[in-house]
């Protein structure tokens, strides 16, 4: 298994998005999207404080966290990653997408991207995402992917694992 940090950032490409490092120049247009720990940031140094500790979690080997950029415009579209529990072989993927890009095939395009560098890269036996069970957009989206649903949680979420 070959566990974050990584000497070089690892930026993945695809054919409409690639998914690549987060930098300082990119977080005013993440704030619409921006969560740690289930709380959305509200403003641009609420991001950067976010996106810090999200560096130091893939500093200390527990995360890897890219954003996704569309190919043509290298814009970010969204958020995407692995967020827990890697050092057990096995990674939470989650995603976030800006409003605007929902639905034109962003989203499928960066997990593929993610579940393959998971799988061969990292090494993951398992990989697994959680939603709202009222986000029908993204229990599509993860059926899609080939993930069932195995769980339905605590509150209002449900649990999906790559099948």
């Amino acid at each position: 298994m070959k566990l974050p940090p990584y000497s070089v950032f690892p930026t993945i490409a695809g054919d409409k998005v690639s998914l690549r490092q987060i930098t300082t120049a990119d977080i005013k247009d993440l704030v619409e999207i921006s969560f740690y720990d289930a709380v959305q940031a509200t403003t641009v140094q609420e991001v950067t404080e976010m996106q810090a500790k999200i560096n130091k979690n893939h500093v200390d080997g527990n995360s890897i966290h890219w954003g996704i950029a569309d190919k043509s415009t290298n814009k970010f579209v969204g958020t995407c990653g692995y967020y827990r529990e890697l050092n057990k072989g096995e990674g939470e993927l989650g995603c976030v997408l800006l409003p605007q890009f929902r639905g034109q095939g962003y989203m499928t395009s960066a997990m593929l991207l993610a579940i393959e560098f998971g799988l061969n890269t990292i090494g993951l036996n398992r990989i697994w995402a959680i939603t709202s069970r009222h986000n029908t957009e993204a229990i599509k989206l993860l059926e899609r992917l080939s993930f069932i649903r195995v769980a339905d949680l605590d509150g209002n979420e449900v649990e999906f694992e790559l099948s």
